[in-house]
């Protein structure tokens, strides 16, 4: 059975959906069958490996509100709503801006905080990694994400205003672990944009340690040029520079990834 991740922080530009592409993608490498689900409005991930949006029949909105009337069984629609990729071992469940007004839908439905746990449940035997690019934001979305999941990474920078989020984040967990997903846990805290020479970075980090101890990443993600112009390519990383500090890191952190599940 296939482990699902999700990567999730409400603060928003602390490299979240970079890490998910680049760590789904990481997997894959790795020799892993991946599959990435793009959980986001923005639909940056569906992007960031290559797929154009416009083109697309099917998204992840249609998992979420399925059309009772289409006559289509929810794995039959799960499985025709995964779209493959051109990099090893990789597909994805794309987003589109359709999603956003998802979230308000939800709302109205009871119980819809487990459609998004039922449709990876019947597909989830197919992949040995389900990651999940969760939306910058504790919404209904964020919720759906992290109720589907075993586990959650939570990508990061090392400043002060980060860690108020880490806070909230870990309240907003602890509510989902009650309510809708007792197994739900923290798998990691990843560290990004990641600046050693900064004072601020290292009293970060320490309070970190201090707090979350192991399940901190032991590899932290740097800041980089090949890093930050892969998905302007439709790249991940490592398929845009795999001789890069970003592509050789981010598959050491999808290395520890597979130790820790």
């Amino acid at each position: 059975m296939g482990k699902i991740i999700a990567f999730a922080n409400q603060k928003g530009g602390v490299g979240k959906t970079t890490s998910a592409v680049n760590v789904a993608a990481s997997l894959g490498v790795l020799g892993k069958k991946t599959l990435l689900v793009d959980l986001d409005p923005q639909g940056n991930a569906t992007s960031g490996v290559g797929i154009a949006k416009k083109k697309l029949k099917r998204s992840v909105r249609d998992l979420l509100l399925p059309d009772d009337g289409s006559g289509v069984s929810l794995e039959g629609l799960a499985v025709s709503t995964v779209v493959a990729t051109d990099f090893d071992l990789l597909s994805v469940i794309p987003s589109t801006i359709a999603l956003a007004g998802a979230e308000f839908d939800l709302f109205s439905q009871q119980g819809s905080e487990y459609a998004l746990r039922k449709a990876l449940n019947l597909i989830r035997d197919d992949y040995d990694f389900i990651v999940i690019d969760c939306p910058p934001s504790l919404g209904m979305l964020t919720v759906e994400g992290l109720a589907a999941s075993d586990g959650i990474v939570v990508p990061m920078q090392c400043e002060f205003y980060s860690l108020e989020g880490l806070s909230q984040l870990m309240i907003t967990t602890s509510r989902i672990k009650q309510r809708y997903n007792p197994a739900l846990a923290i798998t990691g805290i990843l560290l990004t944009m990641y600046n050693p020479r900064l004072v601020l970075t290292a009293q970060v980090e320490e309070e970190l340690r201090r707090h979350y101890g192991s399940r901190l990443f032991q590899t932290k993600i740097s800041r980089g040029v090949r890093l930050t112009e892969a998905p302007s390519f439709g790249l991940p990383v490592y398929y845009h520079d795999r001789q890069s500090k970003g592509a050789r890191e981010y598959l050491d952190v999808a290395a520890e990834l597979i130790r820790r599940n």
